[in-house]
């Protein structure tokens, strides 16, 4: 199985590749900005599993981001039968202090690059190809969910990614491609810490990537194109 996570080098992302890594015959494209840390997940998983994953920088703040993607996609020449678009970006300030650079690059890694990672990388499928889509969204870009303050711009880049997910459901509908977001519920990550400093979130990376990659591999033919909250608690 071919399976592409991008955020890989850290927190969530990096605890899927290990899971998945567990299996040798998994084939796996782990994608971040923080090279070193990805050359050191690679070598765990070589040591460990047996399992060469393959690995790639890209910034996605960068503006050469969709041409990185692009030569990626050339490269490998691979057709995936995973996609977890898991990269994040979270800032907890004031709207009106957010800054239209904070806006942006948000906006950037929560939005923009999931819809180049899907663009590329399905632009070549058959159209008998399987292929199940998996966008890391969270509750607070869930409808109906608690809001807080400092968060409306990560908030609204997630519900963005979500509604993106339910269009795009549509678009697939004559092909094999699946889609669904997972809205996350608070997870313990460096993401969380450096916004939330002291923070104690309801879950370990390795609890939800277990939970991820449990999900991703599902036959997902009863559920397609839906928005799932992943909380321990009520919104």
């Amino acid at each position: 199985m071919n399976i592409l996570i991008t955020g890989a080098n850290k927190g969530i992302g990096k605890e899927v590749v290990i899971r998945f890594a567990e299996n040798p015959e998994h084939n796996i494209v782990a994608i971040a900005r923080d090279y070193s840390q990805l050359e050191e997940l690679k070598s765990y998983c070589g040591n460990k599993f047996k399992n060469s994953i393959h690995i790639y920088k890209v910034d996605f703040l960068s503006d050469t981001f969709q041409d990185d993607i692009a030569l990626i996609h050339s490269e490998l020449n691979i057709a995936f039968d995973v996609i977890i678009n898991n990269a994040g970006m979270l800032i907890n300030k004031p709207f009106k202090e957010c800054s239209i650079k904070e806006v942006t690059d948000t906006y950037k890694v929560n939005v923009f690059a999931p819809i180049e990672i899907i663009k590329q990388f399905t632009s070549t499928f058959a159209k008998e190809h399987k292929c199940h889509i998996i966008n890391i969204g969270s509750m607070g870009g869930f409808q109906g969910s608690a809001k807080f303050p400092g968060l409306s711009i990560y908030s609204s880049s997630k519900s963005a990614l979500a509604n993106l997910t339910e269009c795009l459901a549509e678009e697939f509908k004559e092909s094999a491609i699946t889609i669904n977001c997972l809205a996350l519920g608070s997870v313990q990550t460096e993401m969380l810490n450096n916004a939330f400093p002291g923070y104690k979130a309801q879950l370990t990376p390795l609890q939800m990537a277990e939970y991820i990659v449990q999900f991703s591999l599902q036959n997902p033919v009863y559920i397609n194109g839906k928005i799932i909250p992943v909380s321990n608690s009520t919104p």
